[in-house]
């Protein structure tokens, strides 16, 4: 299984930073690859239409990467009706299976599935298309690292924020 985690940076002097780490199992016990890919162009932030934004810079980030399944900074749907949140464009846009991780609470995001890890008790919210949501909470329980934010998602966010 090749896993990938991408997550989008957004520099004060413009454009956009796209970052991606790779593992051939769940837990990114062991990265397998990095990628970074520097944008200068990127739409505008607009309410409720952040995939907008953040869906080129994923699929410049991805280009040429195949993948069984992708991890994404974010919600998948943004309530228990399924609207869509970046998590499903980016299903629809690649054709796998998409698992999100959110570190703060959207408050129609009910249906996501809170995971502790390390000695936070602040929750990490996982919501999933394609995959089982109890099985990508416990991937995302699982994955390496001693502390709320998994290894791999805390260096696909340094990565993003050019680090």
């Amino acid at each position: 299984m090749r896993i990938g985690a991408v997550d989008v940076g957004y520099p004060d002097a413009g454009g956009a930073v796209a970052a991606l780490v790779l593992a051939e199992d769940p837990s990114f016990g062991v990265l397998a690859g990095e990628r970074v890919v520097r944008l200068t162009d990127v739409a505008p932030y607009r309410p409720g239409a952040f995939f907008e934004r953040e869906l080129p810079c994923l699929r410049a980030v991805l280009a040429g990467v195949d993948l069984d399944l992708l991890i994404v900074d974010g919600y998948v749907q943004l309530d228990p009706d399924g609207r869509p949140g970046l998590g499903v464009h980016a299903a629809e846009a690649f054709g796998i299976p998409v698992v999100g991780v959110a570190k703060t609470a959207f408050r129609s995001a009910t249906h996501a599935v809170p995971v502790l890890r390390g000695d936070s008790a602040r929750p990490l919210l996982v919501t999933a298309t394609g995959f089982p949501v109890d099985d990508a909470a416990a991937m995302v329980r699982g994955m390496a690292g001693e502390h709320r934010i998994p290894d791999a998602l805390r260096r696909v966010d340094q990565l993003s924020r050019g680090r």
